[in-house]
């Protein structure tokens, strides 16, 4: 049988183990939230014959939902065949907690002439660059006019 002192002895333990349990959770989620998205970017196919339609996909890992950095961004491409493109969201005012960043991009491009080519993405927020990412595409020379 348990003195009342052994029994709040335990209660007290029980109590901080519970607390420790919190407090790790809290500060686990804590350290994720702030660790800043990363970015991929993937072309698929890599390698095709021109004419190419290459689709390109990049996803941010990680980090916040609510991520200020990366809430409603500019999107900036650059194909490396001497044209870019630019995207730009028409968003509400950012609400910490509230606003949800956008995880994934879809883009569609069609190379007319072989060669290598260099793909890349820049996500900005105002003039400054929150993230940026690259990836290669090889062009081959296609069938001429039959």
């Amino acid at each position: 049988m348990l003195s009342k002192t052994g029994f709040c002895q335990a209660v007290m333990l029980a109590c901080s183990a519970l607390l420790l349990v919190q407090s790790t959770t809290a500060l686990a989620r804590a350290q994720g939230g702030n660790k800043k998205p990363s970015l991929s970017l993937k072309a698929t196919p890599s390698v095709s014959f021109a004419p190419a339609r290459i689709v390109v996909v990049a996803e941010l890992k990680g980090g916040a939902d609510d991520s200020e950095e990366f809430y409603c961004p500019t999107v900036e491409w650059e194909w490396g065949d001497g044209t870019t493109s630019t995207a730009e969201a028409d968003c509400n005012p950012y609400e910490a907690g509230k606003s949800q960043i956008r995880r994934r991009y879809t883009v569609e491009h069609q190379f007319k002439n072989a060669g290598g080519f260099k793909i890349s993405l820049r996500l900005k927020k105002g003039t400054k660059v929150a993230a940026m990412a690259n990836a290669v595409v090889q062009v081959r020379a296609g069938l001429g006019p039959g």
